[in-house]
């Protein structure tokens, strides 16, 4: 006898114009020994700036840094080709539930991205905002980079302190914690270096250079249920009915990946989300 089992994955949510100083990127889109891309979306160069500081601070162990909008028709050959990934954006969709960067980044979330397979792979993300003309939306965008990777089984790297800056809230607030470097070039331009340096030491102290998959998580832990037989998805199903209702019904909208088979369910304030996937055939034999 057999039966049609499903594999469920839930994650639990533990919970700017500037001319860039740094020149054009090192490098060309070629494939190279560097063990990190670097890639940033931009509409003022503020951001770009940054991830040229983030190059030179990593020095031959990464490539670029690349700007996003160039990556049309090449986003999976140059984002599978390095074993970690460091990705920036601005924000300019302020209060926005999704596509908030205002840059090729909302081109390619919901669309390109979703046919990538990244599981497994390292990546940190780095944003920019004005946390006082926005300070209930201090980078906002940084969230949704942070979660669109997330959702394709990327291990996510180097939350750092909120410690420092003069937000009121932002939805890139994972726990505690950023889900990133935060920089406000506007208002704290002169701390944005001393940023860099420490979050890249900090990247480093946590494995990101590192082969394998057993990187140290910088920031606070999304637990993962992973129900694969068919007595404990009878045993979980209650709770997985409750918690989907109960979403739903908070307003969830729901972001389906046809090539993964999973949805994400994002809030409606963008502080939010979980993953579910679509039944997938095991025989079990009595």
């Amino acid at each position: 006898m057999k039966f049609q089992t499903t594999s469920i994955l839930i994650f639990a949510q533990c919970a700017t114009a500037f001319v860039p100083r740094f020149g054009a990127p090192r490098s060309s889109l070629q494939l190279d020994a560097a063990k990190v891309g670097i890639f940033f979306g931009t509409s003022t160069g503020s951001t770009e700036t940054v991830a040229s500081l983030l190059a030179e601070e990593l020095g031959s162990d990464a490539d670029g840094p690349f700007d996003i909008e160039v990556l049309e028709g090449s986003v999976k050959s140059n984002f599978e080709k390095y074993s970690s990934l460091i990705v920036g954006t601005p924000t300019w969709n302020t209060g926005a539930d999704v596509e908030r960067s205002g840059t090729g980044w909302d081109e390619i979330y919901y669309g390109d991205m979703q046919e990538l397979n990244l599981a497994g792979k390292k990546v940190a993300v780095f944003g920019l905002g004005d946390q006082e003309s926005y300070c209930e939306n201090f980078a906002d965008a940084s969230g949704e980079l942070h979660d669109v990777f997330q959702g394709l089984g990327c291990q996510m790297m180097g939350y750092t302190s909120q410690e420092g800056y003069e937000h009121e809230d932002s939805k890139a607030i994972r726990g505690d914690l950023f889900c990133g470097l935060l920089c406000d070039m506007v208002n704290q331009e002169d701390l944005t270096e001393e940023r860099v340096q420490n979050w890249v030491a900090q990247l480093k102290a946590e494995g990101f250079l590192e082969g394998g998959e057993n990187a140290v998580n910088g920031g606070t832990a999304e637990p993962v249920v992973e129900v694969e037989s068919f007595s404990e998805l009878e045993e979980h199903s209650s709770m997985l009915d409750e918690t989907i209702e109960e979403h739903a019904s908070a307003g969830f909208t729901p972001y389906y990946n046809p090539t993964k088979k999973s949805t994400m369910w994002v809030s409606a304030d963008g502080r939010t989300c979980y993953y579910t996937t679509d039944a997938v055939s095991k025989s079990v034999s009595p």
